[in-house]
C-alpha cells in the first residue's frame, strides 16, 4: 500500500535572474571573485561565499598575485578530501583578461596520488617545500600529518589556503584548528580561508575570537548569487513526514524526470532498513525496468513507464572497481556540460560536500543528516545555475515517531534538528538585514527604495536596496554596538549566533511544545547566554546589541514569512516576482503601530515552525513529540534563575522598582520567580 507522503515547503524562494553574478568583468572574475580580489593584499583573508559562487577561482587569482607581487614562496592549497582536489586543477585565466595562467605540476596534486593520507604524501609535501615548483594541493588530513611531522616553521613566507573551512574548530581536539591557531601565532604565514557555511553541526566556534579578530571577511550572500543566476529562479526546501519503509514511499516525492541526487540513510540511522544495497535496488525497480549497465560508464540503465531511458549513477555499489567506474565517469570534464548524460545519482556518504553537478534540480535526502553544516553542503548540490534549470528543491524524508519510547525520543531529536536546518536556511537565503535605532534625526539613504510611500518620519519605515540586496529596518530602542568586534559581528554574522541558537535543543524544545512560555526567556534569557558564551570577550553592552540585531533578524524572517505566504515565500502556486520577503517585511512593520525591540522579544522565534510542523506531521505523532518534551521539563536551574535575576536587574534600573511576582505582564512575572529562585539558590550555597 502507498502511504500518501504529506508535502508542505518550510520556504521557497524566488529570485531575480538578473544574470549579475555569472558575469565577468575584464579580468574574467565574476563579482563574488572581483570582490575577494580587491583584499588580495590582506595576510589572514575569509571568504564566506556559497556554493557555485567560484570560490576555487578566486583563490586562484589571489594566489597567483601573492606569489608574483606580495613575496611569497609558494601557495599550498588544503581540500577536505580528494574529490575536491578536482576543483583546482590548471585554468586558461589569460583566455578570459587576467595576467597570468594557473598551472599545477601534476605530481603536486597529491589528491591524484594513490595510497592514504600519510606516508608517502607527507614525503611528498616536504619534498615540494624544497623545491622551486610553486603550488601544492592535498587533503585536510596530509597537511595535519605535515604540519606535525616538519612543523609550522617549515611552511613560512608561504600562502596556506584551507577549503571547506568550516571543517576546522576552536576546540583544542580539532588538529587542523590547533595547527592554524600555531601559524596565526607565528604570524609568519598567509591564509586565505574560504566556506560556504561558516558555522559548524556541533555549534563549536570555527576559530578562537582573538585569532578571528585578524582575518579580513568578504561576504557574498546565497541572496546576492541567486539573485544574479540567469536561469534559476526559485528553490524549494522541505521536510516530509512518513511512516513504514522509506522505499515505499520515495516515488511520492521523488520525480524522475527531475536531475536528483538521492542520499539514502546512514546504515547506523532509524530510516536505514539495514541492507543499503536492497534499498538502492528497491529505488531502481521502482523507477523502471532495469535495461542493463552502460559498459562505457557503469550506469544503470532503467526504462520508466513513459518510455524515457534514465541513466542512474549507483555510488553505494561495494564493489570498488564498479564504484570507481561510475566516480570517474561523473568527473568526465567532457561531460559537464552534457544534461542528458546522467539522470540520477544514487549516493551514501558520497557526492556532497565540493561535488560538481550543474544540472541538479532536487537534492532528496533520507533520514536527519549529522549535522545543519552538512546539510547545507547538500542543498549546494542543486543551487547551481545551468540552462534550462529554473527550479530547485532540496527534500528532507523523516520517519515519523512510532509509539516506542526510545524511537520517539530519537524521532523527536530528528525533527527538531530538520526544523533548526530550515530556520538557519531561512536566514542564510535571506538578503541581509541592516538594522538602525530609530531617531527624529533619521532619514531616507541613498540607494534604498522606501515603498510607495517613501520615507516617513514618522512612521515605520523599512528599505530595500536592490543592489546590495540589503534591507534596512527601523527599531525604536535598539542598542548600537559600540567595539568594532561587535560591530563586525552584528554586520557579517548574525546567521552564525543564529545557527546556534537554532540549534539550541532547550530553546527549540520549549519554542515549540511549552505551552507556558513567556518568549522573552527564549529571545532574551536563551539567546543572551548563548550570546555571552560565544563572545566572551564582549562587554555587557556589546552582547546585548548583537543580541538584539540577531533576534531581530530572525524573528523578522519568522513574521515576513508568514505574511508573504500568498507572495511566494513558504505559499503556493507561481510567485510573481522577488519581493515576497522584502513585501513581509514591510507588511510586518506596518500592522504594528511602533517597531521596537520589546515587540520583536516578545514574538516566539519558533512560532511559525510550529504551524508548519502542525501541517506536516500526523496529529498522533505531533502529540507523541509534545508529551515526549513535555516529560522532561523541569524547574528553575540555577543557571537559568541567575540568567533571570540579572535581567530583573535591569528592569530595576530602567523602572526604578523590581519586577512584581503579582504582576499581569507574564515576562515581568516570571523575571520575579527567577530572581526569587536566584535569591533562594543563593542562600543554600548553590553558587561559587
Amino acid at each position: 500500500m502507498t502511504i500518501e507522503v504529506k508535502s508542505v515547503p518550510f520556504i521557497s524562494v524566488t529570485y531575480a535572474q538578473n544574470g549579475s553574478s555569472t558575469r565577468a568583468n575584464a579580468l574574467g572574475m565574476r563579482p563574488m571573485q572581483e570582490r575577494a580580489y580587491e583584499k588580495r593584499g590582506e595576510q589572514y583573508l575569509l571568504i564566506k561565499s556559497p556554493p557555485a559562487s567560484g570560490k576555487s577561482r578566486a583563490l586562484m587569482f589571489i594566489a597567483l598575485d601573492k606569489l608574483q607581487n606580495q613575496g611569497l614562496k609558494q601557495a599550498i592549497i588544503v581540500v577536505p578530501e580528494k574529490a575536491i582536489g578536482a576543483s583546482f586543477y590548471d585554468e586558461p585565466l589569460t583566455q578570459f583578461g587576467f595576467w597570468a595562467d594557473w598551472r599545477v605540476e601534476p605530481k603536486w596534486n597529491l589528491c591524484n596520488a594513490p595510497g592514504g593520507d600519510n606516508g608517502g604524501k607527507v614525503n611528498a609535501v616536504g619534498t615540494f617545500l624544497e623545491s622551486n615548483d610553486k603550488v601544492l594541493i592535498c587533503t585536510h588530513a596530509t597537511f595535519r600529518f605535515a604540519v606535525d611531522q616538519f612543523g609550522v616553521e617549515k611552511f613560512d613566507d608561504r600562502l596556506i589556503a584551507v577549503d571547506e573551512f568550516h571543517h576546522v574548530s576552536a576546540n583544542p581536539d580539532n588538529k587542523l584548528g590547533a595547527h592554524l591557531g600555531q601559524f596565526i601565532a607565528r604570524d609568519r604565514v598567509h591564509i586565505v580561508a574560504m566556506t560556504g557555511s561558516y558555522f559548524r553541526g556541533d555549534a563549536e566556534a570555527v576559530l578562537a575570537p582573538q585569532d578571528e579578530a585578524k582575518f579580513e571577511s568578504v561576504t557574498y550572500t546565497y541572496y546576492e548569487q541567486l539573485n544574479g543566476y540567469q536561469y534559476l529562479k526559485q528553490l524549494d526546501i522541505g521536510y516530509f513526514f512518513y511512516s513504514g519503509s522509506y522505499v515505499d514511499d520515495i516515488l511520492n516525492v521523488l520525480d524522475p524526470t527531475e536531475k536528483t541526487i538521492i542520499h539514502i540513510p546512514n546504515v547506523n540511522s532509524r530510516e536505514s532498513t539495514k541492507d543499503k544495497m536492497r534499498e538502492v535496488e528497491h529505488i531502481i525497480e521502482a523507477l523502471g525496468e532495469w535495461q542493463g549497465i552502460d559498459a562505457a560508464t557503469g550506469f544503470q540503465l532503467v526504462k520508466a513507464p513513459d518510455g524515457r531511458i534514465l541513466r542512474i549513477a549507483d555510488l553505494v555499489d561495494d564493489d570498488s572497481n564498479r564504484r570507481d567506474r561510475v566516480t570517474t565517469a561523473l568527473k568526465d570534464p567532457a561531460q559537464k556540460n552534457n544534461r542528458d548524460y546522467v539522470d540520477i545519482i544514487i549516493a551514501l556518504g558520497m557526492a556532497k560536500e565540493g561535488f560538481d553537478w550543474i544540472w541538479c534540480e532536487h537534492a532528496l535526502t533520507v533520514g536527519y543528516r549529522a549535522s545543519l553544516t552538512e546539510v547545507i553542503q547538500i542543498i549546494g548540490r542543486a543551487t547551481r545555475d545551468a540552462p534550462g534549470k529554473t527550479r530547485a528543491r532540496f527534500t528532507n524524508l523523516i520517519a515519523e515517531p512510532d509509539a516506542s519510547e526510545q524511537a520517539v525520543t530519537e524521532a523527536v531529536n530528528d525533527t527538531l534538528k530538520a526544523i533548526a536546518a530550515s530556520l538557519l536556511m531561512e536566514q542564510v537565503l535571506a538578503p541581509r538585514f541592516e538594522f538602525r535605532p530609530k531617531h527624529p534625526e533619521n532619514g531616507p539613504v541613498a540607494g534604498y527604495d522606501y515603498g510607495a510611500g517613501g520615507y516617513d518620519p514618522n512612521g515605520n519605515n523599512v528599505g530595500f536596496n536592490p543592489e546590495t540586496g540589503q534591507i534596512q529596518i527601523e527599531i525604536k530602542g535598539l542598542a548600537e554596538p559600540k567595539s568594532e568586534q561587535a560591530a563586525r559581528i552584528c554586520k557579517e554574522d548574525l546567521n552564525e549566533v543564529i545557527a546556534t541558537f537554532v540549534q539550541d535543543k532547550t530553546a527549540l524544545e520549549r519554542g515549540l511544545f511549552d505551552e507556558e512560555l513567556v518568549p522573552e526567556e527564549l529571545t532574551q534569557v536563551r539567546m543572551g547566554k548563548i550570546i555571552k558564551d560565544k563572545y566572551p570577550e564582549l562587554d555587557e553592552e556589546d552582547q546585548e546589541a548583537v543580541r538584539q540585531h540577531a533576534i531581530a533578524a530572525l524573528n523578522i524572517t519568522q513574521q515576513a514569512k508568514q505574511l508573504a505566504a500568498s507572495g511566494g515565500l513558504g505559499g503556493n502556486g507561481e510567485p510573481s516576482a522577488n519581493t515576497a520577503l522584502i513585501d513581509g517585511v514591510r507588511r510586518f512593520a506596518m500592522d504594528v503601530r511602533e517597531l521596537d525591540i520589546d515587540l520583536i522579544d516578545r514574538i516566539n522565534p519558533f512560532g511559525e515552525a510550529y504551524a508548519i510542523l502542525a501541517k506536516t506531521m500526523s496529529e498522533e505523532s505531533l502529540k507523541q513529540v509534545a508529551v515526549a518534551i513535555s516529560a522532561k521539563r523541569t524547574s528553575l536551574t540555577p543557571d537559568e534563575a541567575k540568567d533571570l535575576a540579572v535581567r530583573a536587574f535591569r528592569f530595576k534600573k530602567e523602572r526604578g522598582r523590581l519586577p512584581a511576582l503579582d504582576s499581569q505582564d507574564a515576562w515581568e512575572k516570571r523575571m520575579a520567580e527567577g530572581a526569587a529562585a536566584f535569591m533562594r539558590y543563593k542562600k543554600e550555597g548553590r553558587y561559587e
